[in-house]
C-alpha cells in the first residue's frame, strides 16, 4: 500500500511539471509573435499608465482664461501700434544750414570766426556751415575750417567792393544761390560773426516748419545798454516787432528787422507755391535777402516765434564793439556784424 501511494505521489508531480512546461512553452511560442523591444505585459501597463494618469481634455473660454500675455507674441495691430508711439520718438532732426559771410575789413574777424565755430561744434547733427569769403591768396580761413570737424563748404566771392555791407549782401546771396542750385534741404540761418548763442537757440530752429523769427539783444561795448529787437508775439504767434528805426531802409513796406533775426525753410527759394505764393524768385544771385525778406513779412500766419513762451526770452545776442580800418584811402567805423557805423 504504501510502495502504490509514492509512485501515485510521483505521478502527480510528474504532471505538474508537464503543465508548467506545457504553460512557458506556450508563452514563448505567443511572446515571439510580438513586436521586437514590446510585450504583452508592458503594452498593458503601458496602457493602463495612459488611461490613468493621462491628462483630461478640457474647453477653454476665453471669458475666463487669467494669464500673462506677454508671454504671447504681439498681433500684427498690437504692433503696428507700438511702432505708432515710438515713431515720435524716432523722428530725425531736421537739417541746419548756417550762412556766414566774412570780410577781411572787421578787425578779429580770425578771433570771432574760431569762437564761432566751437560754438557750431557743439549743436547735435544733421548740420551744415556754408562760409563765404571774398577772393584772396591766403588759405588761413580754409584751414581755420578743416580743424573744426564741421561739415562745411567754403565758397569764394570773386566780385570786389568798397562797401562793407554790399559785400556781405552780395555773399550772403552767393550762398542762397548755392542752396537752390544743389537743392540743400534744411532750415536756413544767417549767422554772423559778431552773434553769441545759447545751444537751445539750434534745437529750437528744428521745429520751423517755414519761417521763424525771435529777439535778439544787441550789446555795445562803448553803452551801457542793452537794446532788444525782434518780435512782439502772443504764444508762438507774431502780433507785431520791436524796431531800432524805420528810416535806414528806402522801401518802408519792410521792416529793417536784422538779418539774423529770422530763419526760414530752404525749399521756399525753388518751391514758393508750397507756402501759398504765386510768385516766384527771379534772380537769386541778385535779389534773393530781399526776397525772403518780403516772404517772411507778407504772411504773419505763417511766422513762428522762438521760444514758444511769447518770445520772452534771448537765446542770440550780437556784440557790436567798434574798430577803425582803412580800406582805398577811406577811413570808416565797422561794427562786428559788418554793419557800417
Amino acid at each position: 500500500m504504501v510502495s502504490l501511494e509514492r509512485s501515485r505521489k510521483k505521478v502527480m508531480k510528474w504532471k505538474k511539471v508537464m503543465v508548467h512546461f506545457s504553460l512557458c512553452f506556450v508563452m514563448g511560442f505567443f511572446t515571439g509573435f510580438a513586436p521586437i523591444g514590446k510585450s504583452l505585459f508592458h503594452n498593458h501597463v503601458a496602457a493602463s499608465n495612459r488611461s490613468e494618469f493621462a491628462p483630461q481634455p478640457i474647453e477653454v473660454s476665453h471669458m475666463t482664461t487669467n494669464f500673462n500675455r506677454s508671454w504671447i507674441a504681439p498681433t500684427p495691430e498690437e504692433t503696428s501700434k507700438l511702432h505708432a508711439k515710438l515713431l515720435p520718438q524716432l523722428k530725425p532732426r531736421r537739417p541746419i544750414i548756417i550762412v556766414t559771410p566774412t570780410s577781411t575789413k572787421p578787425p578779429f574777424q580770425a578771433v570771432v570766426l574760431t569762437r564761432l565755430a566751437n560754438t557750431i561744434k557743439l549743436v547735435p547733427q544733421p548740420l551744415l556751415w556754408i562760409v563765404v569769403e571774398g577772393q584772396t591768396d591766403s588759405s588761413k580761413l580754409s584751414e581755420t575750417l578743416r580743424k573744426t570737424g564741421i561739415m562745411y563748404r567754403l565758397l569764394v566771392s570773386k566780385e570786389n567792393f568798397t562797401d562793407l555791407e554790399a559785400e556781405l549782401n552780395h555773399q550772403r546771396n552767393l550762398a542762397l544761390k548755392h542752396i537752390v542750385h544743389h537743392r540743400l534741404s534744411g532750415i536756413v540761418h544767417f549767422a554772423e560773426l559778431s552773434n553769441v548763442y545759447d545751444l537751445e537757440f539750434f534745437q529750437q530752429l528744428r521745429y520751423i516748419e517755414v519761417f521763424g523769427t525771435w529777439p535778439t539783444a544787441l550789446l555795445a561795448a562803448n553803452r551801457k545798454k542793452v537794446i532788444i529787437e525782434g518780435p512782439v508775439c502772443d504764444s508762438s504767434q507774431v502780433i507785431g516787432w520791436h524796431l531800432r528805426n524805420m528810416n535806414n531802409e528806402t522801401d518802408t513796406i519792410i521792416p529793417p528787422i536784422h538779418i539774423s533775426s529770422f530763419a526760414f525753410n530752404s525749399s521756399i527759394l525753388w518751391d514758393p507755391e508750397r507756402w501759398g505764393r504765386t510768385s516766384y524768385l527771379q534772380d537769386t544771385s541778385q535779389n534773393s535777402i530781399k526776397f525772403v525778406k518780403q516772404v517772411v513779412l507778407e504772411d504773419e500766419a505763417k511766422l513762428k516765434g522762438i521760444p514758444p513762451e511769447d518770445c520772452s526770452r534771448i537765446l542770440l545776442w550780437r556784440f557790436n564793439f567798434h574798430g577803425r580800418t582803412t580800406s582805398n584811402h577811406k577811413t570808416f567805423t565797422t561794427a562786428s556784424d559788418g554793419i557800417p557805423k
